[in-house]
């Protein structure tokens, strides 16, 4: 499949110095639905306005199919935005603001019409395309900014965080209708969002921004299970992985150990070599069982009924452990045993963060 946006070694520096964007190699392929996660800050916005031309790159170069973002000016892009605030008009009309575009276009009025009243309905908003934006719900002005983008259908969608004001109620929702209507009509498409469950939902590919660097990009499946450094595991499930900083000690004669604290956990057929390290279990990868029979033994510090399972934060030293179980005969307070699923851990670097 081919492109249709290319970043390479593409940096972005505001004065005085600071780097929102460091050397980001980063493809989108026709038809795509990219999604871009990471903290507040990490640059996800910068990288949009880059393609957008609402802000040029430092360095490197940007590739918008095939042709030099640099040499295009961001009238001549073909793409549409959807922002957080939804940046509609609100002295015009709902038809009026999504007719805009056309208009711009100067496409005559019957097809403009026919154009707005068709996605109005895809929509849902049909009865509201004379009413103002401030007559309308948090979640109708949303629809009505997603409806100017897909009426002008630009080969480019880019996405900045687009559900962000929206009750929690709605973004269920609106994330289905966002899929839904990418299936109907695949356009390349850059989704901007600090919200996993947005990435793991919308993303053919997800990549993972942290202080202005690519961590990871891949399908939900491999980003959730091959998470290639420790920021990415913390940051993906609900909660996420329970990285616990400790060391490998290998005796001559005796079952390779991990070791923090007070934990001491012989490791089953692993030739990790002896040093610092990182482990990794997700919550749902550990084994309760009685106090005498787990590897570890804690004390029930937390249990949140979450209605098809149970979230336990386990105390052990200093150390706090989140399990999900469906087993409801648990109590505070309790004695506890643990065992990780070995074939589901996950080992980092202790200090790069780096997957091994």
């Amino acid at each position: 499949m081919s492109s249709a946006i290319s970043f390479k070694q593409v940096s972005k520096t505001f004065p005085p110095d600071v780097q929102a964007l460091k050397s980001i190699d980063l493809t989108v392929a026709e038809g795509e639905f990219l999604v871009v996660v990471g903290p507040s800050g990490c640059g996800k916005s910068t990288l949009l306005r880059l393609v957008a031309g609402l802000e040029n790159q430092t360095h490197g170069s940007i590739d918008i199919f095939g042709k030099d973002s640099v040499q295009l000016a961001p009238q001549e892009r073909n793409l549409g935005m959807v922002f957080q605030n939804y940046a509609l008009f609100p002295h015009l009309s709902v038809f009026e603001n999504m007719a805009y575009g056309l208009k711009v276009r100067r496409e005559s009025a019957p097809e403009i019409r026919k154009k707005v009243e068709g996605i109005a309905q895809k929509l849902e908003i049909l009865e509201f395309l004379r009413r103002k934006p401030n007559q309308l719900s948090g979640g109708q002005r949303q629809r009505v900014a997603l409806g100017r983008l897909l009426v002008r259908d630009p080969k480019i969608h880019l996405f900045d965080e687009p559900l962000g004001n929206l009750d929690p109620q709605f973004r269920a929702g609106m994330r289905s209708e966002l899929a839904r209507l990418h299936r109907e009509n695949p356009r390349s498409s850059i989704y901007v969002t600090h919200d996993q469950a947005e990435a793991m939902t919308l993303g053919q590919r997800i990549c993972v921004l942290c202080k202005g660097e690519v961590l990871q990009v891949g399908t939900p499946e491999e980003i959730y299970d091959l998470p290639s450094h420790r920021f990415v595991a913390e940051f993906f499930g609900s909660p996420g992985v329970n990285c616990i900083d400790g060391k490998i000690v290998k005796k001559e004669g005796e079952p390779t150990e991990f070791r923090s604290g007070s934990i001491q956990i012989p490791l089953p057929n692993h030739d990790m070599p002896a040093g610092s390290i990182t482990l990794g279990i997700r919550p749902e990868n550990w084994t309760l069982s009685a106090p005498e029979n787990g590897v570890i033994t804690g004390v029930i510090e937390r249990v949140e009924n979450l209605g098809d399972h149970r979230l336990i934060q386990t105390s052990i030293d200093d150390l706090n452990i989140f399990i999900k179980t469906t087993k409801s005969d648990i109590k505070e307070k309790e004695a506890v045993s643990i065992s990780p699923q070995w074939e589901k851990s996950h080992w980092f670097e202790r200090y790069t963060g780096k997957r091994i």
